[in-house]
């Protein structure tokens, strides 16, 4: 993945079964630490995040676990992409009683029904929704009247 223009990244992990307490801890197999530099403008900043897994060295090991972190990041920021920008949560000012719980189910539902639209971004998505009602109407379960 292209960090950007003016950006460089670099990630080690040092994986180990000595930052565990996997004596006290059942399943716990091996502790990571993952480092992360990055230059963006000529300013470097480091940052340091531990990390446990129950998976043992021999089906994790610090490339794999790498690759675990990357790919749980990856889903993770598709989900905030599409949850707090698309949708609007971010901008969202609802602060109070159970509104913001609801809204957020709201959204959770949506992006779930948006699954089902033949489209490959749910931008597109919304949009083909805004031009096939009655498909959004089906995906809720609400019928047409004759």
């Amino acid at each position: 993945m292209d960090p950007g223009p003016g950006r460089i990244e670099t990630r080690t992990v040092r994986a180990t079964p000595l930052l565990t307490c996997h004596d006290r801890w059942t399943g716990l197999k091996q502790g990571f630490r993952l480092t992360r530099t990055r230059t963006v403008k000529g300013v470097t900043t480091v940052e340091v995040v531990h990390g446990i897994t129950s998976r043992p060295v021999e089906r994790a090991d610090a490339r794999a676990l790498l690759g675990l972190v990357r790919s749980h990041w990856r889903i993770e920021n598709q989900r905030h992409d599409v949850r707090d920008v698309t949708l609007g949560a971010d901008a969202c000012r609802v602060r109070k009683g159970a509104a913001p719980q609801v809204l957020a189910a709201l959204r959770n539902a949506a992006i779930h029904l948006l699954a089902t639209v033949p489209a490959d971004r749910t931008p597109e998505e919304l949009e083909w929704l805004q031009r096939h009602p009655e498909h959004a109407h089906n995906l809720i379960g609400i019928t047409q009247r004759e």
